[in-house]
C-alpha cells in the first residue's frame, strides 16, 4: 500500500510482528515502543473490560517512559496515544504545554487482545501443555477474539477507545498439526494460543465472522476511525 502522508507521526506501542504488519499494510510509517506491565495483575469481569484495562495500562506505562525520557522526540513532539481506554491520570502529569506548541502531533498506538472460549477468557498460554489444551478445545468448535484500541491526543487531550469481537469456527484440527504448532512455540506468544494466519491452521478455519486483521491483533477499521477522530 502507498505510504500514508498524514500530518502526524506514529509510534506503535507493541512488539507484535502481526500488529506491525497490519499497520504497515494500512500505509503508515511508524516507530515502535513497548510497555512493561504485569498483565496478570489486572483482572476484570468481562473480556471487553479486560482488554480495555490492559491497553490502558500499556498506554500509561509508555506515557511514563515518554515523560522520563530525555529523548528530543519525546520532549518536543506532541503525542496521540492509542490504547484500550483512558490514560487521564498520567496525561495530567505530562508536560502538555510543550505538546500543544507543536504543529505536528505524534500517534502512539497500543492495544490488547484475549480469546473467549465457552464463556471463559483466555490469555497467552502459560506453557506448552496449556497451549495444547487450548488448540484441542478449538477442534471442530468455535472461539472468539476480543481486541481493544484507544487513542489519546496529548496535544488536545482528546482520547477515544473501542473494542472489536470476531467469531472463529474451526474444522477438526488433527493432533499432528497441534503437535507441530506446539513444537514451533508460536502458540505461546498469542492470546488463547490462537493464530489463524499460520499456514497449518488457516486451511482448518471454517468461517470467520469479522475481520482477520482483528483476529491478528489490530482491527484496521477501528484503528483508522479512532485516528481520524483524534487529529
Amino acid at each position: 500500500m502507498e505510504a500514508n502522508t498524514s500530518s502526524y507521526k506514529i509510534i506503535l506501542g507493541s512488539s507484535s510482528t502481526a500488529r506491525r504488519k497490519i499497520l504497515a499494510e494500512m500505509g503508515y510509517q511508524f516507530t515502535t515502543m513497548t510497555a512493561d506491565i504485569d498483565e496478570k495483575s489486572i483482572r476484570k469481569e468481562t473480556p471487553e473490560e479486560l482488554v480495555m484495562a490492559l491497553a490502558e495500562a500499556k498506554a500509561d506505562a509508555i506515557i511514563s517512559k515518554l515523560q522520563t525520557t530525555n529523548s528530543q522526540e519525546a520532549v518536543d513532539e506532541s503525542t496521540i496515544l492509542i490504547a484500550a481506554d483512558t490514560a487521564e491520570a498520567i496525561l495530567k502529569r505530562l508536560p502538555v504545554d510543550d505538546h500543544r506548541k507543536d504543529a505536528e502531533p505524534t500517534l502512539l498506538i497500543t492495544s490488547d487482545q484475549v480469546v473467549v472460549y465457552e464463556g471463559v477468557i483466555r490469555e497467552k498460554p502459560s506453557n506448552k501443555e496449556e497451549a495444547r489444551k487450548f488448540l484441542k478445545d478449538y477442534s471442530g468448535k468455535h472461539a472468539a477474539t476480543v481486541g481493544s484500541v484507544l487513542v489519546t491526543n496529548l496535544k488536545t487531550r482528546f482520547r477515544k477507545g473501542g473494542w472489536d469481537r470476531v467469531e472463529i469456527y474451526f474444522n477438526e484440527i488433527p493432533d499432528q498439526i497441534i503437535e507441530k504448532l506446539i513444537d514451533e512455540g508460536v502458540t505461546l506468544n498469542v492470546a488463547g494460543g490462537l493464530i489463524i494466519e499460520h499456514p497449518l491452521i488457516l486451511p482448518l478455519v471454517k468461517q470467520v465472522v469479522g475481520t482477520t486483521d482483528s483476529v491478528m491483533g489490530l482491527p484496521k477499521a477501528l484503528t483508522e476511525n479512532l485516528l481520524k477522530q483524534a487529529v
